[in-house]
């Protein structure tokens, strides 16, 4: 089970100059807006990469306004270019990260793949995520399942997070539900 009190968001390359070619893209963005929305609201802390920004633009301003840190990377694998680091910067306690973006087959799978292998508990929103081309979107959630990396749906993870309707933030987190 995901933690309120024990996880990170990480947003993957939501870049402008990316975008327009992925598919579906425009629904990948809105879930990932929906489950920033909620980190927010549950103050998890949420963190963004953006690969080589200088040739693919940086994230869009509708995602990058919601991340507390952006990290900007050249490698694949965004624990290598110190996303780890900036995690453990934000709260050492953090032991689960929770990660959507593009393109699911790259950036996304290997920066996932480098976090599970520092041992943090790692999971993908896969409506969230995406790439250019459905197979690849596909392949590379098959690989990171095979991997052993939790695949969750947005709402899954925002109840996994809550726990209880009781929870100070129901009612607000219940209306982003109403709202998606």
């Amino acid at each position: 089970m995901f933690n309120q009190d024990t996880s990170a968001l990480v947003l993957v390359d939501y870049q402008t100059r990316l975008m327009p070619s992925i598919h579906e893209g425009e629904v990948a963005i809105a879930a990932a807006l929906f489950l920033a929305k909620v980190a927010q609201a549950l103050e998890i802390p949420i963190l963004g990469t953006e690969q080589n920004p200088d040739g693919l633009g940086p994230n869009t301003e509708r995602i990058k306004a919601f991340c507390d840190h952006t990290i900007v990377k050249h490698s694949f694998n965004g624990a290598a270019d110190g996303l780890a680091t900036a995690i453990k910067k934000i709260n050492p306690a953090i032991t689960q990260v929770v990660l959507a973006g593009c393109e699911a087959h790259v950036c996304l799978m290997q920066t996932v793949l480098g976090l599970q292998a520092m041992g943090y508990e790692v999971a993908v929103v896969t409506e969230a995520s995406g790439s250019r081309r459905v197979e690849d979107k596909m392949l590379a959630m098959n690989r990171m399942s095979q991997q052993k990396i939790a695949m969750l749906g947005a709402e899954m993870l925002v109840f996994e997070w809550l726990k209880t309707s009781e929870h100070p933030q129901f009612k607000n987190i219940l209306q982003h539900i109403k709202n998606r």
